[in-house]
């Protein structure tokens, strides 16, 4: 997808080529403890997840900086018959690209393909601290649907963590 910055930004889907740079990425911004449920992500695990979401054609972008794979936005669909109309959205970026509105361009691209391959539900979950991504969620259509209080402990500190979701806006009521 063509980038609208100036320098050589580009989306990407994931792949199983991409698979140990997803990795390295989900990693590293798993290891900062501030961000994700997971506090690193075992290689294995990621494969697992990486072929996973390319059996089911899974929404799933790769941020590049030129060659370099430096965030992603992806939907998990749910498995169970009664929610396969949903999934769960996850994104990160590296330290380096935030701010930027990287993650606002991943985000709507993300959701158009979610659109495109029939998601009526998206939801998320978001520590409560991390201000700025709260704020992106907002911005594209996802509301607060609910508060799990003091539901992780990072460090020995108590987080509570919300839970969001955005239905399809071109879908009927």
């Amino acid at each position: 997808m063509p980038s609208p910055y100036t320098t050589p930004y580009t989306l990407q889907p994931l792949t199983l080529e991409r698979a140990a740079d997803f990795w390295r990425v989900t990693d590293s911004v798993a290891r900062e403890r501030r961000y994700l449920a997971f506090l690193e992500i075992p290689q294995t695990a990621s494969a697992e997840y990486v072929r996973s979401q390319l059996a089911c054609q899974a929404p799933h972008l790769l941020l590049l900086d030129a060659n370099q794979v430096v965030g992603w936005c992806d939907v998990t669909p749910h498995r169970l018959p009664i929610y396969q109309h949903g999934g769960t959205l996850g994104m990160g970026l590296l330290p380096s690209h935030r701010g930027m509105g990287l993650g606002g361009w991943l985000m709507e691209n993300t959701l158009r393909l979610a659109e495109q391959r029939g998601f009526r539900r998206l939801e998320l979950t978001v520590h409560e601290d991390n201000i700025h991504a709260i704020k992106l969620y907002e911005k594209h259509g996802f509301l607060l649907e609910g508060r799990k209080r003091r539901a992780i402990n990072i460090d020995g500190r108590d987080l509570d963590v919300l839970m969001m979701a955005r239905l399809n806006p071109h879908e009927p009521c």
